[in-house]
């Protein structure tokens, strides 16, 4: 991370030195962008906190953890099926299940499904793609989410 902090400040310092007028502009711009978004982030960080909070970690590990089996990947599938959860929310998160102990498989398969199915989204992706392709792209994003589970779980059980 701290490489990458030093690669954007050195480019950011290029830009200024190119354009000082623009490069005010393009950070005038990120800025008010974060502030947009920045209520829900806080939002969302706090409801994750707050969940993880009162999830007693006994209940994530014997839903998610080792000893869950399949029903660890069943209940990561669904619950990563039906969330909604951004990126820089999600990222995060994973870290906190896999130091509570959450396997990498079941990881894998939620941050996969919660990436790549939208079941709460697939009335507005119908309107766009219509409701064959879009139960299609989510069956196979499905598929392909418990097959990218399966694999990492057989890579980290190898390691």
């Amino acid at each position: 991370m701290t490489i990458l902090f030093i690669i954007t400040g050195l480019l950011l310092l290029v830009s200024f030195i190119a354009n000082r007028q623009k490069t005010l502009e393009g950070l005038k711009k990120g800025a008010m962008q974060f502030l947009k978004l920045l209520p829900t982030l806080l939002t969302v960080i706090i409801l994750v906190s707050l969940a993880l909070f009162f999830t007693p970690e006994k209940m994530l590990l014997k839903y998610f953890g080792d000893q869950a089996g399949i029903l660890g990947y069943v209940m990561a599938a669904l619950v990563g099926s039906i969330s909604l959860i951004p990126g820089f929310i999600s990222y995060p998160l994973a870290g906190m299940l896999l130091e509570s102990g959450v396997t990498y498989g079941i990881l894998a398969l939620f941050i996969t499904t919660l990436k790549m199915v939208g079941t709460l989204t697939i009335p507005v992706e119908a309107k766009y793609f219509g409701m064959k392709v879009t139960l299609i792209r989510n069956g196979l994003s499905f598929l392909g989410a418990i097959v990218i589970g399966v694999i990492m779980a057989i890579i980290f059980s190898l390691t």
